[in-house]
């Protein structure tokens, strides 16, 4: 079978004392295989300097089968460009002129030989493993696979129609709606170094820019994928290209072109030098005949779509405009319209919100979410999210952006001043084009009357709190038909990030876990140094608006991309959590998960809430199971909150070593408790002190308090009453807990 095979103007290497070593294993790979025949050694005649070394061969490959339908043969010429900077790719071409177009290509044009893809990963991924004996097998395989018609595998997603131009059209992710809005243009969004545009689609004209091209969008009849097409350079090659897949496109340019046209006509005042054709082009799989995916390209046309219109006969001009020529018997395009000139344009995507979860591996929508306090870590959190897709936010904050946020924020120069909900809200439209939805409300969440906040709060799925600060969560627990939270934070020296969350029916809410969160710091050897450097009663131990707060807003990014990641895992399973991710020096960050009891309430005579938890309960009952038959006691330690009228129990501290106890009556002592409580209020960031008293009572006696616990409790009073607190005792029986509170009444 004779064969005619693209000319070259390469010459004769004859001397090779100078290629490189990887281009003399080349060559001599190819002599030492068997279905390898060298036809010469070659170089450019036209580069002085001995730049590439390119070897004709024929490669014969026994894989292949007879008369196969996809036209290779059983032997083939090929050409190996052996470059001689190592650091180049070494690639090979098929010299045969009626090669056939098959998958895995690289050409670009069909005036040339097709450069075969021999690999799925980059060069320098290659690089690694490759040498010239693997090299030649790569092009033996490639060959028996396409012949089988193996190489694209059933499951792999279909080629594109056309290869990559310089370039690009980036295409709204709401296309479809833009364009049932009115007419769209093109504009040029920059302009590169590889002399390439990128260009942009809109609806509208920004004031600074002016319009590039007019759009002309065609959605083509699905046609079969398989291969990849060189790009044609006129209309007549487009327009005969997807002739051969089934589709007809001449009709539709024209069809277009007509329905953009007004009835009043257009006038030379009104054309734009070029036009853009857009195409829409359904891919389906020959073995299946299903529509699996749409591939768009686009083509630059040589001219305005007054001229084109009027030469594929779709205008029709008269006294000085153009009009649509539907209606017009006989109308037909004009002589030479198949050499209007193409420019081809690839076409990218924004991004959806639906694409950026599928490529940031978020499975479900989100939530429809509410996240309190968008400063550092808000804000942070805001923009992983709304890059990601995932979520529908209302926002929620009272600051503005001042010049020393931008250290740790999202926030720009430019929108100092700018109310924090604002600012965050137009950098997610920034990012997104308003593909998510973030709503902004200006509010302080503690003292707002808003409906807007209010019903954003009901209808939530999940509020999010980022304030760093004590009072939102604390409130928040009294709310009866609010929704799941969680409270996140990031300790002051940056070191540790913390998250508090809800369980779905909220019987663990952020307030007991506050409690469990405080007495693990008590009593664990990580909180001896967790909330170092606070100053003051918060969260994380100082506002994250404090200006003299000094953190690096890598720490505050290294803990929002854990919350960020984990909170949508968390939210999923309906059980509460509280999780501590803590960084050493050297950056090992270690997971501690904190054990969650269910609250427990305990109501005082004058109303004051007694909050403990099941943890605590169980804590002092084998405190007292320990020392039976003798009573036992100890302090308790905890926090007030007379903005929610509460007390809160952390823990339960045994009885000091120099205590007395028998099996009727218990004498606390002294020893080390100064130093225990100092110890908790220091780990604690000084949240929690000194609040009552504990000791049992024997088998068989109620936990009711005796006469000498009410003198008891009347001289705890009396002492607490110099700091105005009220001071409670608890008594813990064989089955149960009494809660007595005390205070001097002025």
């Amino acid at each position: 079978m004779s064969s005619e095979y693209f000319a070259h103007t390469l010459t004769a290497l004859d001397d090779l004392a100078a290629v490189t070593s990887r281009t003399s294993a080349m060559i001599a790979a190819v002599n030492a295989h068997r279905d390898f025949k060298l036809i010469e050694v070659m170089r450019s005649a036209k580069v002085d300097e001995l730049e590439t070394v390119y070897l004709m061969v024929d490669v014969e490959c026994h894989g292949v089968p007879t008369h196969n339908e996809y036209g290779l043969r059983f032997r083939e010429r090929m050409l190996i460009h052996v470059p001689q900077d190592d650091a180049k790719a070494t690639v090979v071409w098929s010299m045969r002129k009626d090669f056939p177009r098959l998958a895995h290509q690289n050409s670009v044009t069909s005036q040339g030989p097709a450069q075969l893809c021999l690999y799925f990963e980059p060069p320098p991924v290659v690089a690694r493993t490759w040498t010239p004996s693997s090299f030649l097998a790569r092009i033996q395989w490639w060959m028996e696979k396409n012949a089988k018609g193996e190489l694209h595998l059933a499951d792999q997603p279909l080629d594109m129609l056309f290869f990559e131009s310089r370039h690009e059209l980036l295409i709204p992710w709401d296309l479809d709606q833009l364009a049932a809005r009115g007419k769209l243009s093109v504009i040029a969004a920059a302009a590169r170094k590889d002399d390439g545009w990128t260009l942009r689609i809109v609806d509208q004209l920004p004031a600074n820019k002016s319009l590039h091209a007019t759009l002309v969008k065609v959605d083509l009849e699905p046609i079969e994928g398989g291969m990849i097409e060189w790009d044609p350079h006129t209309l007549g090659q487009l327009n005969e290209l997807l002739a051969r897949r089934g589709a007809d496109l001449l009709p539709l340019v024209t069809a277009a072109i007509q329905a953009a046209t007004p009835s009043g006509g257009l006038t030379r005042q009104d054309e734009v030098p070029s036009t853009l054709v857009l195409l829409s082009v359904p891919i389906k799989r020959a073995s299946t005949g299903e529509v699996e995916g749409i591939t768009y390209r686009a083509f630059f046309l040589d001219g305005g779509a007054l001229k084109i219109g009027t030469m594929l006969g779709a205008l029709i001009p008269h006294d000085g405009r153009y009009f649509s020529s539907v209606g017009v018997v006989g109308n037909q395009p004009q002589e030479g319209w198949e050499s209007i000139g193409l420019d081809p344009v690839t076409v990218l995507w924004e991004n959806s919100p639906e694409r950026a979860r599928t490529q940031s591996g978020f499975s479900d929508a989100g939530p429809q979410g509410v996240l309190i306090g968008v400063g550092s870590l808000g804000s942070a959190l805001l923009d992983l999210w709304v890059r990601s897709g995932w979520g529908r936010w209302t926002v929620v904050d009272k600051d503005h952006v001042r010049p020393h946020n931008l250290s740790r924020h999202t926030a720009f120069n430019r929108q100092i001043g700018l109310p924090k909900v604002l600012a965050v809200s137009a950098n997610a439209r920034e990012v997104t084009r308003n593909g998510s939805a973030v709503t902004p409300l200006e509010e302080d969440v503690l003292t707002s009357t808003s409906p807007e906040l209010a019903q954003a709060l009901r209808s939530a799925n999940l509020v999010v709190d980022a304030t760093a600060d004590l009072g939102y969560p604390r409130a928040s627990a009294v709310v009866d038909d609010r929704s799941r939270h969680v409270s996140v934070f990031v300790t002051p020296t940056g070191r540790s990030g913390v998250m508090m969350l809800e369980d779905v029916a909220k019987e663990r809410c952020l307030r007991t876990i506050e409690a469990q969160y405080y007495r693990a710091i008590i009593n664990s050897d990580w909180g001896r140094a967790h909330l170092e450097g606070h100053r003051g009663a918060f969260w994380s131990g100082a506002s994250c608006r404090d200006i003299s707060m000094v953190l690096p807003y890598s720490s505050v990014m290294i803990h929002a991309c854990q919350f960020a990641e984990s909170i949508p895992v968390h939210i999923a399973n309906p059980q509460a959590a509280a999780l501590i991710w803590q960084r050493d020096l050297s950056g090992q960050t270690e997971a501690i998960e904190i054990p969650l009891s269910d609250r427990r309430i305990h109501q005082a005579a004058n109303g004051l809430c007694i909050y403990m938890d099941e943890g605590l309960h169980e804590h002092l009952h084998d405190l007292r199971g320990n020392s039976l038959p003798n009573e036992t006691g100890g302090i308790l330690l905890g926090y007030h909150d007379f903005t929610q009228n509460l007390l809160v129990v952390v823990d339960a501290l045994p009885a000091p070593a120099d205590s007395k106890g028998t099996p009727a009556s218990f004498e606390r002592g002294v020893a080390g408790m100064p130093e225990a409580v100092a110890e908790a209020q220091n780990r604690t960031a000084g949240i929690v002190g000194y609040v009552g008293e504990w000791h049992s009572h024997p088998d068989g006696c109620p936990p009711e308090p005796s006469r000498a616990d009410l003198v008891q409790l009347v001289e705890l009073a009396m002492g607490m009453h110099e700091e105005g607190l009220p001071v409670i005792q608890v008594i813990v029986g064989s089955h149960d807990i009494r809660v007595v509170q005390a205070e001097v009444q002025p």
